[in-house]
């Protein structure tokens, strides 16, 4: 193998860095217990050698299905360290759509904790493919050993060279053809992203992230590597609860907070109940209704800051402060290039609609295992986010809206592809037709619509469809609205007039 030379810089490098640099400040606090930079870059060392032992290798895939945990950051440390990929899973997926992104990693390795364990109960006899089943926490599940294990005091190996645009880790998108693509970052996509939100909004050592929404989040992830580069601390909590989040933020001095909806909303409200001006805030990142912006702003010292971004480009492309320019989503951020185009990849003018295409290190490598569809998103030098929005004369980027045939819906932060429900809705018997879409919602941000073409013969109430959703895939992406039509609109070719169905059945609840 090559050495990767004097230039290589890679996540594993960044922690290595940490421990010598901010030694015994904390990186990673949970309840009582924190976890210094030195500490942490052990905990990775010793961790990496666990795997080692296993034969788990550079280029082998571990997938985690589980809540947040320090070990869940420490095995992120771990893999960079040894050149294997992470593979995070959204742990709100049902049995079967884990099941599918499990097919398509091909894993060595899977970790999950007592939340998840019912899910992939039974897997470890069913599964012989994959060779090693750990659990977060203790004690572990049938045909699953204690991850706590893998810590041990053997000496610790020599780290591998990995090259900065080595995979990473593997970050789930919507599920566009069934099971949810996986968008591919490298170390150099991840080091950027965190180089750019410390020149953007500012972070520093003295900055603490409250580590709420789940660790296969790119939002999540960034973010929390972000924070340890800069020498900062993550407050880390299983999953989000609003009071308990006033707490540790008043606790800890929390800084900065991540926002998909219902999140902020939720936060605000549990902080006035508990008495709290959440005096330490100062940074909440993210997507939300300009009205819960506004209380933010109103009660708290802190800024909110919104954008453009996706899993694909490492985060954030476009950002801004929201007061800076109501309603837009920011200007390109310093290490990429965005553009509009049209549907022949000619840049359209200022004002003018056109989708948006990014170019620079912060664009993914590509999709897990599918090298078809990488090719048509990269095509021309560019990746084709299949989202719409326009610049003003002042540089400001608008989000629009998402393109037809890539249409998506995005209740509290997660991805709905709306033809993976309708997938779903014409297996019921009597259903002829259907169109899922997106609406506004006021606690959610957007909520799914399912209008639903049903044969005579056939009676259904709007409960029994969402049910019939969610015993299917996962309960986030059942309708919470559900209409019923004799017959929808269809084009000459037969298939359902999706823009006729939404202009007649409306864009709301």
């Amino acid at each position: 193998m090559t050495a990767v030379g004097v230039h290589g810089f890679t996540v594993y490098d960044m922690i290595a860095r940490g421990a010598s640099v901010y030694g015994d400040a904390p990186a990673v606090i949970q309840g009582e217990r924190q976890v210094s930079f030195r500490d942490f870059g052990r905990r990775v060392d010793t961790l990496a050698g666990g795997l080692l032992r296993l034969g788990i290798g550079q280029g082998d895939r571990i997938c985690v299905l589980a809540q947040n945990d320090p070990a869940y950051l420490e095995l992120y440390g771990a893999c960079a360290r040894q050149g294997i990929i992470a593979y995070p899973i959204n742990w709100r997926l049902t049995a079967q759509e884990v099941e599918r992104v499990v097919e398509r990693a091909a894993p060595r390795m899977m970790v999950v904790d007592a939340s998840t364990l019912p899910v992939v109960a039974g897997w470890p006899e069913r599964k012989r493919a994959v060779a090693h089943w750990y659990q977060f926490g203790e004690p572990a599940g049938p045909g699953f050993t204690p991850f706590a294990a893998l810590y041990t005091d053997a000496p610790e190996p020599a780290a591998v060279d990995v090259a900065p645009d080595a995979p990473f880790a593997v970050i789930s998108t919507a599920a566009v053809d069934v099971v949810p693509r996986g968008a591919v970052l490298t170390h150099a996509n991840v080091l950027t992203a965190n180089l750019t939100l410390m020149a953007c909004i500012g972070v520093t050592a003295a900055d603490r992230y409250l580590l709420a929404l789940p660790l296969f989040h790119v939002t999540a992830l960034g973010n929390a590597l972000a924070h340890m580069h800069a020498g900062g601390a993550s407050v880390l909590v299983s999953r989000f609860d609003a009071e308990e989040a006033v707490r540790l933020i008043d606790r800890h001095r929390v800084t900065h907070v991540s926002d998909f909806p219902p999140v902020l909303s939720s936060l605000l409200d549990a902080a006035e109940k508990l008495g709290s001006g959440l005096p330490s805030l100062r940074h909440v990142s993210g997507l939300d209704a300009p009205p819960t912006i506004q209380r933010l702003h109103e009660r708290t010292q802190a800024r909110f800051w919104t954008g453009f971004g996706q899993s694909e480009t490492s985060g954030f492309v476009t950002l801004q402060r929201v007061v800076d320019k109501p309603g837009a989503a920011g200007k390109p951020v310093p290490p990429c290039q965005v553009r509009l185009v049209d549907d022949d990849d000619r840049e359209v003018p200022v004002g003018t609609p056109g989708e948006i295409v990014v170019r620079g290190p912060l664009v993914f490598q590509g999709y897990f295992g599918q090298p078809d569809v990488t090719a048509h998103t990269l095509r021309n030098g560019w990746h084709h986010t299949g989202d719409v929005g326009r610049f003003d004369a002042d540089g400001y980027l608008y989000y629009v809206r998402r393109k037809p045939e890539k249409e998506l819906i995005k209740p509290g932060g997660e991805n709905v592809y709306p033809a993976e429900v309708e997938t779903v809705i014409v297996q019921m018997d009597g259903v002829s037709g259907v169109c899922v879409y997106g609406i506004p919602d006021a606690k959610w941000g957007e909520a799914i619509k399912a209008v639903v073409e049903l044969r005579a013969d056939a009676r259904y109430t709007a409960q029994q469809v969402a049910d019939y959703v969610a015993s299917k895939i996962a309960r986030f992406k059942r309708p919470h609205v559900v209409v019923f039509a004799d017959a929808l609109p269809r084009t000459a070719e037969g298939a359902v007039d999706r823009e006729a169905v939404k202009t007649t059945w409306g864009q709301t609840a």
